[in-house]
């Protein structure tokens, strides 16, 4: 119990600045307020995930992984809501650029870099050359597919409606309801330990266990609600002083504090020899925020400007939105046999390397940066149309199990398959 104690120590102290900083107004610097309300969100996040990762094994396994994916990347959502909401006030500002430049980031960091991290842990701690998935996790394959492919509709129009709000949340709303019924899958008979501080945790008594999780909850919520503002504008703020572009820093820098939390769940996950829910976690993760997160930004944005409106997409953040579905298709592509291998994970890093590359060497040329964008989005789709040609009946199987909830989750191969073809 030291352990765990220590470390709520330790996030509260380094949460502690914030809170003065926000309290008297105290700003600086622009680099300060920025590592001071970007470490208070950061140490939220954990917080956050120490309480999730409890829960995990007392509601059903589908369901919890979701919650936990929600709970540990509010950090995120706070920041690029934000963002949203004051495009919305000033609709003609940078403030438009960065709230889809914060989500297209956050959503392409995941799959380019925690997916690939996953994989290369497992490869390192076990010598295994893919994180296999069971039966089961077709369901978030399934359901990280359909806001994939609707999110080429969004290009035909150049905007986020409203209306694409209503249908995205509802796909993530028909994510949940499907997750809460999957049974845990039985990985043998001894139960399975929850990873890091998660373990402490569930030393206390049940009362205690509750009682911590709220607390931790509603602090960390507290905390990431009165520093997302000025973490926000000191990463604007910031970019300017050290003559950075900072969509540049929002797009990638700012995911990268707000995302830290979940993937540091997920990699733990990947330590305590499951890796399997470190990736299944990691794709809910990218589900929630291709549907929630991108379908709350034009409700913010409406509240901000005081009536229903859409986010814009101009020709930068067009592509950039295609280059995210486009990298989103080629991920479940590997998937398609249920297991991420290492060279889908070197092949995801590698593709993902090359655009952050080509992001800072091209800043100042934004016409080579759009057309640069563009033709990795058809690489990625090129990559993705071989992939699924190769492995179309394993779709096929996966979109059967995924919408059949009475197929046998945890059968072996030969068994799904018979159920699959009655």
């Amino acid at each position: 119990m030291r352990k765990l104690w220590i470390s709520i120590v330790i996030a509260i102290v380094a949460m502690l600045p914030a809170i003065y900083f926000r309290t008297t107004g105290l700003r600086p610097d622009p680099l300060i307020d920025a590592a001071v309300f970007g470490a208070a969100i950061l140490a939220a996040g954990f917080m956050l995930s120490w309480g999730a990762e409890t829960a995990e094994g007392q509601i059903s396994a589908g369901l919890i992984l979701a919650v936990v994916a929600i709970i540990t990347v509010l950090p995120e959502y706070a920041v690029d809501i934000y963002y949203a909401w004051r495009a919305g006030q000033a609709p003609e500002s940078n403030y438009v650029h960065y709230a889809a430049a914060n989500m297209t980031g956050a959503n392409r960091l995941l799959v380019g870099l925690a997916w690939p991290l996953l994989v290369l842990l497992h490869w390192w701690r076990t010598r295994g050359r893919a994180i296999p998935l069971a039966p089961v996790n077709s369901v978030e394959i399934v359901f990280l597919l359909v806001p994939s492919l609707y999110a080429f509709t969004i290009l035909l129009r150049d905007r986020i409606s409203p209306v694409d709000a209503v249908v995205l949340i509802a796909i993530f709303a028909a994510y949940l309801w499907r997750v809460s019924s999957l049974p845990k899958v039985d990985d043998g008979d001894e139960k399975e330990e929850e990873p890091g501080l998660a373990a402490e945790i569930e030393k206390l008594p049940a009362a205690q266990q509750w009682s911590l999780m709220a607390a931790l909850a509603i602090v960390a919520a507290a905390v990431i609600f009165v520093s997302a503002e000025p973490f926000a504008e000191a990463m604007v703020d910031s970019g300017r002083v050290l003559g950075i572009n900072e969509f540049l820093l929002i797009q990638w820098l700012a995911p990268l504090a707000s995302e830290a939390p979940a993937v540091t769940v997920a990699i733990l996950f990947v330590l305590s020899n499951r890796a399997a829910a470190g990736l299944a976690t990691m794709i809910s993760d990218k589900i929630n925020q291709w549907t929630l997160l991108v379908g709350m930004l034009p409700l913010a944005m409406s509240v901000g400007a005081g009536s229903l409106t859409a986010l814009p997409l101009d020709a930068r953040q067009h592509e950039e939105f295609f280059l995210t579905a486009a990298q989103s298709l080629f991920g479940l592509a590997l998937l398609l046999r249920l297991r991420l291998g290492l060279r889908g994970a070197v092949a995801l890093a590698l593709l993902f390397s090359v655009q952050v590359g080509f992001a800072f060497t091209f800043r100042d040329d934004e016409a080579l940066t759009i057309r640069s964008l563009t033709w990795l989005g058809w690489g990625y789709l090129a990559l993705t149309a071989v992939i699924v040609a190769i492995n179309w009946q394993g779709l096929s199987q996966i979109i059967r199990i995924a919408l059949r909830p009475h197929l046998p989750i945890g059968a072996t191969a030969p068994e799904r398959d018979a159920a699959v073809s009655e």
